[in-house]
């Protein structure tokens, strides 16, 4: 009876410190991950570099510019702001929840192949355009 609770135990730890392949990069299982001074500091990095990177990216983009504007419209600019964090809150969760299920569904290399061949796509498509564009305009003028 002792033994076989000692090896029910054993067993039970060794499932427990099964790694898994989350986009091409082992990870420990979440559920056993404890708390640590590593894990506090991992948490800031990626806390600080995430905000300054969507902060810098949001100044002065769209959202910013109609955001301004419907405060001025509005005259209520504490309700513009309430709606506005609420849109960029969802626009966030959706984000992170599609990576997230991407993480978990693809490996890493493929996503990252994907995912360079569609922003050079894109990159291709957008000079061509303009490049047709400005052949067009010259051929008006």
């Amino acid at each position: 009876m002792f033994l076989n609770t000692i090896e029910n135990e054993h067993k039970q730890k060794k499932d427990n410190d099964t790694a898994y392949e989350v986009m091409g990069q082992i990870n420990s299982n979440p559920q056993s991950e404890k708390f640590d001074s590593k894990d506090s500091t991992t948490f800031f990095s990626i806390l600080i570099s995430t905000f300054s990177t969507i902060f810098l990216a949001e100044l002065g983009d769209k959202t910013q510019l109609a955001t301004l504007m419907l405060s001025a419209q509005s005259g209520r600019p504490l309700i513009i702001f309430i709606g506005a964090a609420l849109a960029l809150i969802s626009t966030s969760l959706l984000g992170v929840l599609i990576g997230r299920w991407i993480a978990n569904n693809f490996p890493r290399q493929r996503f990252t192949l994907l995912s360079g061949l569609i922003m050079l796509s894109l990159g291709i498509y957008l000079v061509t355009e303009g490049f047709s564009d400005f052949i067009q305009k010259l051929n008006l003028s």
